[in-house]
């Protein structure tokens, strides 16, 4: 018979392995890249890492992800997996950075701020009371790892595009830090509703925004007055109905988003001369699609919490609160006769056709990356199942018909009896909410 005291310490032991393994659950839950599991990897044993991507204080619930879209979207269009999968290494202590292009009345202001103020982050941005831009510097470093609105400001001009970006940036971070080391650039954007975003820019037009100082560079010259002319007279258009707003053919609104994504320096930037217009709306909109889908990422105003969940999972970044969806807003609150609505999507027809294309590619991203991580869940669990039963196996010192018995030799018999796990207590951790509904 073991006496109490050599009870106690073969107990000690598995009750250690218990505790670690259920903690285990919390800190490094379904989909975490930091706790450096893949699939096929044997478990042979638990470290709880610090990283800025945990779920102990996940705020994600299945009904929350799948409450704004159908539980399964067929696709349109022939998205390969590595179109889908778009996780990336971002090393914010080396020398990657992200470039948040900036679309007009796309969320893009809030999306922003998330970025400097609600990223938990081991060096946090420096967000001063008063001051329109944060520092994001990288940890013990002088140097940013964020390009925007809200941490460098606009360097490269207001709401600068694609085009003007990525001839710009590089040039920039040049110029404004001493390092000379390859950077790896991390393109970013958001996108909207083409007629929702068009009736919040017609609000915002008619409030007096004019953005006129923005810079327009393509091929090394922003366009002439010919080649854009402007849509009033005067210092801005205060007071413009949506009649006048949509009746000016060179008012930038139209198809924004398609020209703010696409390589202008293709259809010779602003000239509409240097080629007919369909020509020119076809190599735009293939443009557009094309950087869409290498960006890397993209997020969709009406999709606020796929958003961040995508966001999250592509940069291995938390974000310390959720995401709002804020559907009333100064476009939801006009009322459009279908005429008007009709017009203002035959102005905005190729930025119709990318969101569509945008809202697939991306509900396609999020289905992937879901599945993917519930299936990381399932084979983790089985892992650590497995694992627990070979712990349990290698703590007992005779096998399970002897306890009680006589055998103070403790040496194990051939017919020892394997753990289940029935035998040991389940970890406490449900992720019944978790898993798939598809």
């Amino acid at each position: 018979m073991m006496d109490d005291r050599s009870s106690k310490l073969i107990l000690v032991p598995i009750l250690a392995v218990l505790f670690v393994m259920i903690g285990y659950q919390y800190i490094c839950p379904a989909g975490s890249k930091s706790c450096h599991f893949k699939a096929g990897d044997t478990l042979k044993g638990v470290s709880l890492l610090s990283s800025p991507y945990q779920d102990s204080d996940d705020f994600y619930r299945d009904q929350d992800l799948e409450d704004d879209s159908p539980q399964k979207v067929p696709s349109k269009f022939n998205f390969t997996e590595r179109d889908l999968d778009r996780h990336v290494e971002f090393n914010m202590k080396g020398d990657d950075v992200i470039v948040f292009l900036h679309i007009q009345k796309t969320g893009g202001t809030t999306f922003g701020r998330h970025l400097v103020r609600n990223i938990r982050l081991e060096q946090p941005c420096d967000c001063k009371p008063g001051q329109k831009k944060c520092t994001c510097h990288r940890p013990g470093k002088e140097e940013s790892w964020l390009f925007s609105r809200f941490s460098t400001g606009w360097s490269c001009g207001l709401h600068a595009d694609w085009t003007e970006l990525t001839n710009c940036v590089p040039v920039i971070m040049d110029k404004k830090e001493a390092q000379r080391n390859k950077r790896n650039f991390y393109y970013i954007t958001m996108l909207r509703d083409p007629v929702s975003r068009y009736l919040s820019e017609w609000k915002h037009v008619q409030r007096g925004a004019t953005w006129k100082t923005a810079l327009h560079m393509c091929d090394g010259r922003s366009p002439t007055q010919d080649e854009l002319p402007t849509c009033y007279n005067g210092d801005d258009w205060s007071g413009v109905t949506l009649t006048e707003f949509m009746n000016c053919p060179s008012n930038l609104a139209n198809n924004r988003q398609v020209r703010m994504l696409a390589d202008l320096s293709l259809v010779g930037c602003y000239n509409l001369s240097s080629m007919n217009e369909s020509q020119r709306n076809h190599i735009l909109l293939s443009s557009a699609m094309s950087n869409l889908k290498n960006m890397a990422f993209y997020g969709l105003t009406e999709f606020q919490r796929k958003t961040q969940y995508l966001f999250e999972r592509t940069f291995s970044l938390r974000f310390i609160s959720a995401f709002t969806q804020i559907n009333s807003t100064r476009a939801a609150n006009v009322d459009l006769s279908e005429l008007v609505r009709r017009r203002i999507e035959e102005l905005n027809f190729l930025d119709v056709q990318l969101y569509e294309y945008a809202k697939d590619l991306f509900l396609q991203r999020f289905q992937f990356t879901r599945q993917r991580e519930h299936q990381e869940v399932r084979l983790k669990r089985r892992e650590e199942r497995r694992w627990l039963r070979e712990q349990k196996e290698q703590a007992r010192p005779w096998p399970a018909k002897h306890r009680g018995g006589g055998n103070r030799g403790g040496r194990r018999g051939a017919g020892g009896e394997k753990g289940t796990e029935g035998d040991f207590p389940a970890t406490t951790e449900d992720y019944t909410s978790q898993v798939a509904r598809w």
